[in-house]
């Protein structure tokens, strides 16, 4: 719930908070009370007749205050970390009555703390818990242990970036930063490219490794491992520098693996230098050609225009790394996968093609994170594309004095060229304002009447005429993408695929019933539910916190259409509860339709507020078209 308020621009009301979080208004006034109580004497959520609201300040200062350690656990969250800790550094064993004595509980609590271990102890973790007696044992390898400690910590810290006071703070470890300064600046010098948002992962693993070291806990085993592009000296300069900063020497094992570590998560090889050159040094051709034909077939299916070699050079590199850490289930986090899928989804479903394709090739998973990892790749070579039909067309009105329009032309294209596309100037003051072709007028001089579309600007460009510039050309591309929208979106409904509160058990069976509906209509076969059921597998379609679009991956549907299910009462898919449930089947023919109802939809139903007023309103087909026309024209 404070996750949600501290990133809520408005205030929120208790009923929307319950249907976020799956519990009633009820309860969800019971959790602020005990906040309020907890921050006392700081006042870090106000209420009102709105709802609720956070004082980011004084929440600042809360959290601050909560970042001192205290000796012993105060939450069973607490106990139950710190009790996983103590599993980790005990090789021998620790004994349950001893727990329960050190800890301040009853046996019976330690017993049910130890079943909530063996739970989080899933198969995939190589560690198992064993008891004999009153002693429990946690068994398995160091480099296991080790990944569990990440990915305990990681779960403790809040949903987002990693920050690097909260590792020095938890392992008693000031000079980390230090240390991340110079070892950036060593891997720069070496020709790599550095992803600093894996940095901090790495940074986590070299605090466990020296924590554990100075405790003397068993160091990882050293395995052999290919070099994979990466300089002899690498090894040896990260051993220098974990001497000089933290005084420590770390075994082969460990600095093999820290160095694997830095390999498929920080750095990427060939910074300023020619794909040819990369071709040369560093990529595989196996994994070229691979690459080449998985971006060969995302272009085919999405339409768009992926083959520029840079790109799938680059991609290629990120890929191998990307194999490298699923086959090691050693997965990359992104603190930017939930943005990019909120405000990129056609980005990240091109994402998650690539990603499927990799996954039967490979005999891989592929998480979410590493997902978005690809949805960057991509992302950033499309906006490299930057298509001129997204530019507002702008008529200039600007009455001729010692050639003041062209000064004003000049400014407004070098401070809004990414913006606006100056199609006419007109410089004489008796104006045909109905003449003027263009989304956008800029004028110097009033119109005769105020018109929408018109803006006044001051001959000399202020800020503040810049600001209103973008606002008005935002407004435009927006209405102009929605209106598009609306024409493509409305013939896809059909009353028959419509349902007000309908429920199924979880998003398998939701998106089963709605697709035999859809085989009733006509529009799709069993493959293509088995298809959306694959996909949904793969990443949850809960694009953002109301909505969820079931899809295939493949465009095989018989006919383009969307079944849509409207709840007062959310249901959980993924991690999410979703009001609005459209599935979405696109024949081969709709391909082009596909990109601009995907991201637009998306859109639409990113604003809660408009989904909550659509979702009360909704109470039939008909009513939900009236609601749907009247969000996508705002």
């Amino acid at each position: 719930m404070l996750d949600f308020l501290s990133q809520a621009p408005v205030w929120v009301t208790a009923g929307e908070l319950a249907d976020l979080l799956g519990v009633t208004p009820r309860t969800v006034r019971s959790y602020i009370t005990s906040l309020k109580s907890a921050a006392h004497p700081l006042e870090i959520i106000e209420s009102g007749p709105a709802g609720y609201r956070l004082d980011l300040e004084a929440f600042a200062v809360h959290r601050s205050s909560l970042r001192v350690q205290a000796d012993e656990p105060v939450t069973p969250q607490d106990r139950l970390y710190a009790l996983m800790r103590r599993l980790t550094e005990s090789p021998d064993g620790l004994d349950v009555y001893e727990l329960s004595a050190d800890l301040f509980v009853s046996d019976s609590t330690i017993d049910a703390d130890l079943t909530k271990v063996r739970q989080l102890l899933l198969p995939e973790t190589g560690l198992t818990l064993t008891r004999h007696g009153s002693v429990v044992m946690l068994t398995g390898s160091e480099t296991d242990r080790r990944r569990l400690l990440s990915r305990m910590f990681r779960e403790e810290s809040s949903r987002g970036l990693l920050e690097l006071e909260a590792i020095q703070r938890e392992f008693a470890s000031d000079s980390l930063g230090a240390f991340k300064t110079d070892l950036i600046a060593m891997l720069d010098s070496q020709g790599y490219f550095v992803n600093e948002y894996g940095t901090n992962d790495v940074l986590l693993h070299v605090a466990i490794a020296i924590d554990r070291v100075t405790k003397r806990t068993s160091p990882v085993a050293a395995q052999a491992r290919p070099d994979e592009g990466s300089p002899d000296g690498m090894t040896l300069a990260l051993s220098g520098l974990i001497l000089r900063h933290f005084h420590v020497e770390l075994g082969t094992g460990d600095l093999d693996y820290i160095a694997l570590l830095l390999k498929t998560r920080v750095i990427t090889p060939g910074h300023d230098q020619p794909a040819q050159v990369l071709i040369e040094s560093f990529v595989r051709p196996e994994d070229l050609k691979a690459v080449r034909r998985i971006v060969g077939q995302a272009g085919d299916e999405f339409l768009l225009d992926l083959a520029e070699e840079n790109f799938i050079v680059r991609l290629t590199l990120h890929v191998r790394n990307l194999i490298n850490r699923a086959q090691d289930r050693s997965y990359s986090h992104n603190p930017l996968t939930r943005s990019i899928k909120t405000s990129y989804p056609l980005i990240y479903e091109v994402a998650v093609y690539i990603a499927s394709q990799l996954q039967r090739q490979e005999q891989i998973v592929i998480n979410d994170d590493e997902i978005a990892y690809i949805a960057m790749h991509v992302g950033a070579h499309l906006q490299q594309q930057s298509r001129r039909e997204d530019l507002v067309t702008c008529a200039l009105v600007c009455p001729n004095y010692y050639d003041m329009h062209v000064l004003l032309r000049e400014r407004i294209e070098r401070v809004l060229g990414d913006e606006l596309e100056v199609v006419s100037v007109v410089t004489r003051s008796d104006v045909d304002w109905k003449a003027l072709d263009a989304s956008l007028v800029l004028t110097t001089i009033d119109p005769q009447s105020p018109t929408d579309g018109v803006l006044v600007i001051q001959p000399f460009l202020t800020e503040a005429d810049i600001d209103r510039i973008r606002k008005a050309a935002s407004r435009i591309r927006r209405l102009r993408r929605r209106a598009h929208l609306k024409d493509e979106l409305l013939q896809f409904f059909d009353e028959s695929l419509f349902a007000h509160n309908f429920h199924a058990a979880d998003e398998s069976a939701m998106i089963q019933a709605l697709g035999e509906r859809m085989i009733e209509h006509g529009d799709i076969d069993q493959s293509y539910i088995d298809g959306a059921i694959e996909r949904e597998l793969m990443s949850s379609t809960a694009f953002t916190d109301n909505l969820a679009v079931p899809h295939s991956m493949s465009m095989t549907a018989i006919r383009t259409s969307i079944a849509i299910v409207i709840n007062d009462t959310p249901m959980p898919w993924g991690e999410n509860r979703v009001n609005v449930v459209a599935m979405v089947a696109f024949s081969s023919a709709g391909r082009k339709s596909f990109q601009t109802v995907f991201d637009q939809f998306v859109e639409v139903f990113s604003e809660r507020t408009d989904v909550q007023r659509l979702v009360k309103r909704s109470v039939d087909f008909a009513s939900f078209i009236d609601e749907l026309v009247h969000l996508m024209d705002q």
